[in-house]
This record gives structure tokens, C-alpha cells and sequence, in this order.
């Protein structure tokens, strides 16, 4: 996810379903690993008593994640009912016959590396990483039973701050890859 995340910064979510009411295009979202897309966790309870159970207090008041639970961070980019092709005729994304426009796209990266031609179901979005280069997003996940979509019930909520470092600190906004540039 950079430029818009950094790797080690801890993000604040909203996961109150009134406050956020839908999941839309451009949004940054934590969704739990849909079909197997990261490796197994590594058993963190070996080691220091003391740093173990402070990370226990931490995960359990929700300053941590759960390792258990493995989160992955990814923006939408396809919700129900959008088709997504890559690569258009000026070598972007065209969402529902439309070019997008990705300012978040980490400098240097293509859209995306690799074709695709997608429609998102009911109950599901379509996901990638700004730096697609260094993103296994749902492009890469098309032979799971997901088909490379996240269904909805595993999304845990929409990034809208980062909260750690504090030099990084400040709002993560959505932004719509169909929005006028």
C-alpha cells in the first residue's frame, strides 16, 4: 500500500457498520485473508513471558491486531456489479467502460502487470495494492474459490487514519479511481 501506507505504520479503522454504511470504490479497507492468501502465522508465544502477555492486553483491547486472524490493508477498486478490465487503450484500468484515474499508484508502477477482465458478484469487491508492483492482490488470487474477490462478511472495516508512527500520523482518504482527476 505505499506511498499511502508505510510498512510498520498501524492504522486506525472504522468498524462501526452506522457510521460507515458501505464499502465504496477508493476506499482503504482491513479485510481478514479471504482464501489462504498470506502464509501460516508464526507461533509468537515462544520467548520473553512478559513482552508475550503485554502483546496479549494489546491484541485484546485492539491496539494490535490478532495474528491468528490475518489482516491484509488493500484499496477497492471493484465493488458489486463493476466490471474491471486491464488494460485499457491508455494502458489503465477501465472500470464499467471507463478510464480511471489513480493518483495513489506508487511512482513508477503500471496499473497493473498483468490482464484481467473481471465483474464483481453480490457480496464482494475487488481489492489492490497502490504499489502494484509489490502487491498480491486479487489479481493474483483468481484460481481461489473467491475467484480473487473479498467477500464483504470478511471486510473488518475502512481505514481512515493512520495512528503510529506519529511522524506519519494523519487521515487516509478514499479515493474513487472514477473521480475526475
Amino acid at each position: 500500500m505505499e506511498n499511502t501506507l508505510q510498512i510498520n505504520d498501524r492504522v486506525a479503522v472504522n468498524k462501526i457498520p452506522f457510521i460507515s454504511k458501505s464499502i465504496d470504490r477508493g476506499d482503504v479497507v482491513v479485510f481478514r485473508d479471504p482464501a489462504n492468501w498470506l502464509p501460516q502465522p508464526v507461533d509468537s508465544t515462544q520467548g520473553n513471558i512478559v513482552i508475550s502477555k503485554v502483546k496479549e492486553v494489546l491484541v485484546f483491547a485492539g491496539v494490535l491486531p490478532n495474528p491468528a486472524k490475518q489482516f491484509l490493508v488493500k484499496r477497492v477498486i471493484g465493488v458489486a456489479g463493476d466490471k474491471i478490465i486491464c488494460c485499457d487503450a491508455k494502458g489503465g484500468l477501465a472500470i464499467n467502460g471507463k478510464s480511471t484515474n489513480e493518483p495513489y499508484i506508487f511512482a513508477g508502477n503500471k496499473p497493473s502487470e498483468m490482464d484481467f477482465n473481471v465483474t464483481v458478484p453480490e457480496g464482494k469487491i475487488w481489492v489492490m495494492g497502490d504499489h502494484r508492483g509489490a502487491s498480491a492482490d486479487s489479481r493474483y488470487h483468481q484460481d481461489d474459490v473467491n475467484n480473487g474477490m473479498v467477500p464483504i462478511s470478511k471486510v473488518t472495516g475502512r481505514v481512515f487514519g493512520i495512528i503510529w508512527p506519529l511522524k506519519n500520523a494523519g487521515l487516509v482518504p478514499s479515493h474513487d479511481p472514477l473521480a475526475k482527476k
